[in-house]
């Protein structure tokens, strides 16, 4: 059977390790945590694995399949292009493992590709951000070396704080975690 969104790869993987040294740090586990472009919801699930409650999670995805697999998970699920359809919440934590790469003849599929260039849905995603983090919330961004830096402008307009914090070499790119803080 065909599958219809994303499945976790190095880059899921990166990115979860980020998430778990984070929330294991955390001296309580009660906050509110939005998975965004959950895909086959391999973060939820280890938000779940970490000890973060099914109730205060919420994932989003644009994908039908996407949100059919991670209703199964008992969890929040909302089908929007990124924020449209989130109103009125705002989190402790989001977890954007987004489509980084640029469109080409080969790949123009909504799961990988992040536009013409490869950064436009991060971003939409960034112009939104900071009316949806608590204050002291936290955003994880994962990018590749392949991914255009102008999204990195749009942080400065919106008086973001970033760091990268973790890096890995992989086939032929570079995958990079972001720390985004309001």
């Amino acid at each position: 059977m065909p599958v219809y969104f994303y499945q976790p790869a190095e880059d899921s993987y990166l990115i979860s390790d980020c998430v778990k040294k984070y929330v294991y740090k955390l001296k309580s586990k009660k906050i509110k945590v939005l998975d965004m472009g959950t895909g086959s919801g391999f973060q939820s699930k280890n938000l779940i694995n970490f000890g973060i409650k099914k109730e205060n999670i919420s994932a989003a995805d644009i994908n039908a399949y996407a949100i059919r697999e991670a209703k199964k998970l008992k969890i929040s699920v909302i089908k929007s292009d990124l924020f449209d359809k989130i109103k009125n919440k705002k989190f402790n934590l989001i977890v954007f493992n987004p489509p980084y790469l640029p469109e080409d003849k080969y790949d123009k599929e909504i799961d990988t590709a992040g536009g013409k260039r490869g950064d436009e849905i991060i971003t939409r995603f960034i112009q939104d951000l900071k009316s949806y983090l608590l204050p002291g919330g936290i955003c994880f961004l994962l990018t590749s070396s392949l991914t255009p830096n102008s999204w990195k402008k749009e942080v400065k307009k919106q008086k973001l704080n970033m760091k990268k914090i973790k890096t890995k070499n992989i086939f032929f790119e570079k995958l990079y975690v972001w720390e985004i803080r309001v």
